[in-house]
């Protein structure tokens, strides 16, 4: 087998190397451009996962990068004059020349060829080989050449950084945040080998323009970094190694094998240097390659295993890596607001890969000191008692909006039932919601309970416009508050163009076939193109729809309902008229978000003047549209400072389904970053939904001052015990009803 690799780097050697250890017939030559020591930048950062990785794979090569690299346990954070440390990291730094000296020297033991300066104008030349390896780095000369068949993507980010080199000793990573007349700054130091340390200087263009750095030759931007963080280094210069201001590229790749030609590290893909290094990703690159060719005897199957098997890791790590990074990218958001604790709290989970549990494992006396201050926290917030010993987790800390003091912080998101007859929740809405609320959730949402018979999605949505539907939802009410501590809150909405429409399991937003009615919207844009086209609302309808929230408000109050939560969100009427997808109006309702924000404004105002002053009033928005010119995160902050000033208590944080367009990026905790900006950045507290699954994700959301309250949808429609079960899985003892009383000293077995 004769392979032919263009790029010397991490990856492109070391995937040598595995090629020449396994088939030592095989032909392999690597080619670079550069020098054999040519390189930019300082350190590179292994974890400890990858050096097990890496001693699987070549226990020589791991031996010898063992032997060079500086390893550290501890995360030393700086922040506000105080240094916060978090220890059990477990991370390497080593010098980048050395390592490539190290797999250039090993690649020479196998037998790989290696062709320094050598340019690859084209790899036509090459194509006779059974395997061409574009390795050649983020500036790929391989992938451009076959771009139509890779569909790169690249994506610029805003900050800007630039990669120096120091003799001072750091002994642990290090997080520095300074801030002077231009601004903030960030560094990110660690110890590559006895002598050095990497030191990544981080700033937004605006701070790096008002320092006038944008004009700045390599030795002025050194001297000035090396004056910003004279404290820090001791007296120590800074060092420069092709030392240029940059912005990080994200790197994509539709497609990363065309024909007999496969791409590899940063060619292919990138990761902020926030969350460790690329050449750990180029490096694992090469080592599934290197299996999938020998678990494959044809290339093209080798290839095709290699991509399906590598992008979803691959993919995962690019998504902490993003979320890493945007955490970086707006620190101002955090600089100054968090106290130094939670600060720490909210850059060592900034990626999601490291939880509010997994910090525990690592750090228990951290973790126990974060939890104290949140506990503590918590107590002054609410006015309620919450003892010091034992320190409760997170999530079952009281928090207090106006006189609704909630027991915890997991609520019960609104989730359609579609069982309702003309609006009036039944014994299914009972056993449902009652059941959530024994299963010790703090605040039961109802469904999105509409405000009049056409105010509502499907004939079996729930209503509230009747003394009768208050009588309904009393009982409800009754059962919630005579189960335990829970409070339960109201979900008022009218659909709009998502209105007269099928119940779920006979098709989701498809027009109802009988028996319609007539719908509304800010403008007759219809949902689906066969739905049903909405009456463009006039001042009448607008009048009428006001009042019947206020007549909805009235009867919740009736109900015994302890919180009202106005649905702004998803695509309904009141959204409708925030997004400029569904806002068409020329009028003073339309165009600028001012004027769309005009009528949802109304009505939570109206609202707010009946419902009792003690109780207090959520609203229900979107982080963003997911779709190019819609509704975005600036509009919610906006949107947000807007509902605070006349009232608002909290937001509720959820994006998308505004219209089948939208292209939601799903994940993990994938809406959570929108409650976290509106929460700072409009100084209101939040409840954030979304992908939440686990009590570490609850945990981490809380102490890092991600929101104030944590929102499961499908988490408790497949478990109404889940609270339960996550205080029984911490070791935290949450009384039972006195029904159930016989639970107490009980030890389930799970297997």
């Amino acid at each position: 087998m004769e392979i032919v690799s263009v790029g010397g780097g991490p990856a492109g050697l070391f995937f040598g190397i595995l090629m020449k250890q396994r088939q030592p017939s095989c032909r392999v030559t690597v080619l670079e451009r550069n020098r054999p020591r040519d390189t930019f930048g300082w350190g590179v950062v292994f974890s400890d996962e990858t050096m097990g990785n890496i001693a699987a794979a070549d226990p020589p090569s791991f031996k010898r990068i063992t032997e060079a690299f500086a390893h550290w346990d501890d995360i030393d954070i700086h922040y506000q004059g105080e240094v916060l440390t978090s220890t059990g990291h477990g991370f390497s730094g080593l010098s980048r020349v050395k390592l490539l000296e190290i797999l250039q020297e090993r690649a020479r033991e196998l037998g790989v060829e290696l062709r320094f300066e050598t340019e690859v104008a084209a790899i036509e030349s090459f194509r006779s080989a059974d395997l061409v390896v574009g390795a050649d780095g983020v500036n790929s000369r391989v992938r451009e050449l076959h771009a139509d068949a890779f569909r790169p993507e690249i994506d610029f980010r805003p900050n800007r950084f630039i990669w120096l080199g120091t003799t001072h000793r750091f002994g642990a990573f290090t997080f520095l945040f300074k801030e002077n007349e231009h601004g903030l700054w960030r560094a990110h130091a660690y110890d590559f080998d006895r002598t050095h340390a990497t030191f990544i200087v981080e700033a937004t263009e605006t701070t790096w323009r008002n320092a006038g750095l944008d004009k700045a030759s390599e030795e002025e931007s050194i001297a000035y970094c090396t004056r910003l963080f004279a404290d820090n280094l001791r007296g120590t210069p800074l060092l420069g190694n092709k030392a240029i201001w940059r912005s990080f590229p994200i790197v994509r790749c539709g497609r990363w094998r065309h024909e007999n030609i496969v791409l590899l590290g940063d060619a292919c893909h990138t990761a902020h240097f926030s969350i460790g290094s690329g050449t750990k990703l180029a490096m694992e690159d090469a080592i599934a390659l290197a299996d999938a060719l020998a678990r494959h005897g044809r290339v093209p199957d080798a290839l095709e295993a290699y991509e399906s098997e590598r992008r979803p890791v691959v993919e995962s790590t690019q998504r902490a890596a993003q979320t890493s990074l945007q955490w970086f990218e707006e620190t101002e958001r955090y600089f100054g607001t968090l106290e130094p604790l939670q600060f720490a709290a909210s850059l060592l989970t900034r990626s999601l890969r490291i939880t509010h549990e997994n910090l525990k494992l690592r750090d228990p006396r951290f973790v126990r000191r974060l939890d104290s201050w949140f506990a503590s926290r918590a107590a002054n917030q609410s006015g309620v008692n919450v003892p010091a010993e034992p320190v409760p987790p997170p999530m079952f800390t009281p928090y207090r909006l106006r006189d609704m003091v909630v027991s915890n912080r997991i609520v019960v998101s609104p989730m359609c039932m579609y069982s309702a007859e003309d609006g009036l929740p039944n014994d299914w809405h009972l056993v449902h919601l009652g059941s959530r609320a024994v299963g010790g959730a703090a605040l039961i949402m109802t469904e999105m309970t509409d405000i009049a018979p056409d105010a509502r999605i499907t004939p079996g949505c729930a209503g509230l416009w009747s003394e009768a539907h208050a009588a309904a939802w009393k009982r409800v009410v009754d059962f919630v508050h005579a189960s335990g501590p829970a409070k339960i809150g109201v979900q008022l909405a009218h659909a709009g163009r998502k209105g007269a429409t099928k119940l779920l399991w006979e098709g989701m937003d498809e027009p109802l076939e009988e028996g319609a009615w007539p719908i509304i919207a800010p403008s007759p844009v219809p949902y689906l193109p066969h739905s049903q086209v909405p009456r463009e609302m006039t001042r009448a309808d607008m009048d009428r729809v006001r009042d019947d929230f206020v007549r909805a408000a009235l009867y919740a109050d009736k109900a015994g309902f302890d919180l009202i939560e106005l649905h702004m969100a998803h695509g309904y009427l009141l959204a409708s008229f925030l997004s400029p997808v569904t806002n068409r109006r020329r009028d003073e309702y339309g165009g600028i978000l001012e004027n769309r924000m005009r009528f949802p404004l109304e009505v939570f105002a109206a609202v707010r003047a009946v419902w009792p002053q003690p109780k207090p009033m959520s609203v229900r928005i979107s982080g963003t549209d997911w779709i190019p010119g819609g509704f975005e995160a600036a509009d919610a902050v906006a949107l947000a400072k807007a509902l605070k000033s006349l009232g608002c208590d909290i937001v509720d944080v959820s994006t998308g389904q505004t219209d089948p367009a939208s292209q939601p990026r799903y994940g993990r905790l994938y809406q959570t970053p929108y409650a976290d900006r509106v929460r700072h950045e409009a100084r209101i507290p939040t409840m954030t939904v979304g992908g939440i699954s686990s009590y570490a994700d609850v945990n981490s959301i809380l102490v890092a001052g991600r929101a104030d309250l944590c929102v499961l949808a499908r988490a408790h429609l497949w478990d109404p015990y889940w609270t339960r079960h996550a205080a029984f899985e911490q070791g935290y003892d949450l009384r039972w009803p006195n029904q159930y009383r016989s639970l107490e000293g009980y030890q389930p077995r799970f297997k």
